[in-house]
């Protein structure tokens, strides 16, 4: 599976490898210094320390993975029609409210500050719509809601959103 990443987003990640990359040694002198204390299968400290060195082993492999896999996609779409890191205002009649939302990559996804990922059930069903579009978020085979595009703000790729950690 590739993963549609922005120059950005390749950018984003290869910077958090290398500071990643920098934690390494002060990590493994952690595992050897708490190996110290003894009796490792009653050892807390190098329990933890080895816990803290495999999460960043982990997540240097997962970042450059998604690198190496990776499909570099273009930010670009008409002005009115919603694209890739636009902010859109929608109406959702289910609950009679109107939300904002903007539309990320999946590495930038953060559904507290309403970054919705491009993959995502609702990034589906609004990209490639206009305002007035009335489409359906297929959220499962079960559960469905409809949501009625009411404003498109065209954005660009912000280097300061940051990704997932």
């Amino acid at each position: 599976m590739h993963d549609e990443l922005t120059e950005i987003d390749i950018k984003k990640m290869k910077d958090e490898i290398a500071e990643r990359q920098k934690l390494m040694p002060g990590l493994l002198e952690e595992v050897s210094r708490t190996r110290e204390y003894g009796d490792l299968s009653e050892n807390a400290e190098y329990k933890c320390a080895k816990q803290e060195l495999n999460a960043n082993k982990r997540r240097i492999r997962f970042l450059q993975n998604m690198i190496k896999t990776a499909v570099v996609i273009s930010t670009d779409s008409p002005e009115d029609v919603v694209g890739l890191f636009d902010v859109i205002e929608v109406y959702l009649p289910e609950d009679d409210e109107k939300e904002t939302y903007r539309i990320v990559t999946t590495t930038r996804n953060n559904v507290f500050t309403n970054n919705i990922s491009k993959e995502s059930p609702f990034g589906k069903a609004v990209l490639g719509h206009r305002v007035g579009d009335e489409v359906t978020v297929q959220v499962n085979a079960n559960y469905s809601y409809p949501v009625r595009i009411i404003s498109i703000k065209k954005g660009k790729d912000d280097p300061d959103l940051p990704i997932t950690k």
